[in-house]
């Protein structure tokens, strides 16, 4: 009875593969998306200012973020939770996969909330006189709250890999 149950609670890690599936879809609506505006900025480009070319490139690189991170949960989450990907030669392997653990992606995922927020607190600042300054204070707050939550997570890990370290 032990026995099957225990085969039970390892064979439930399969539940969460369609969640990474679903991930996959939502990775290639932000191309759709990436697409959309960048096809939209295109015939403009000429005549924009320095500016809302800047403002465009930062919701392009917005996205690549978002993307990038989107990514990184598939494939970690993945090998930590559910099997580890045999995707051919290890030369295509980024290097971070199969070695990105639970505390990695931790971090990894909070140092890019931190520079998505960095980009939309930019993106204000670059259109300063159209955002009031509540709604500047408030992104301010925010953006400096993920970097002491990264912070604070990045302290911890530390604090924890030292009481796993022997003392010398």
């Amino acid at each position: 009875m032990e026995k099957q149950l225990e085969r039970l609670i390892f064979a439930s890690r399969w539940l969460m593969a369609p969640f990474y599936v679903g991930l996959v879809a939502a990775l290639a609506l932000l191309l759709v998306k990436f697409v959309q505006e960048l096809v939209h900025y295109l015939p403009g480009v000429l005549a924009m200012k320095e500016s809302d070319l800047v403002l465009a490139v930062l919701a392009l690189v917005d996205l690549t973020l978002v993307g990038s991170l989107v990514l990184m949960v598939i494939f970690s989450g993945y090998e930590n939770f559910v099997s580890k990907i045999d995707a051919g030669s290890a030369a295509e392997r980024p290097d971070w996969m199969g070695k990105l653990d639970f505390s990695g992606l931790k971090l990894k995922l909070v140092a890019s909330i931190v520079a998505i927020s960095a980009i939309h607190l930019l993106k204000a600042f670059m259109n300063v006189s159209a955002v009031s300054k509540e709604d500047i204070f408030w992104l301010v707050v925010v953006h400096m709250a993920f970097v002491v939550s990264g912070v604070l997570l990045a302290l911890m890990d530390w604090v924890s890999e030292k009481a796993k370290s022997p003392q010398h």
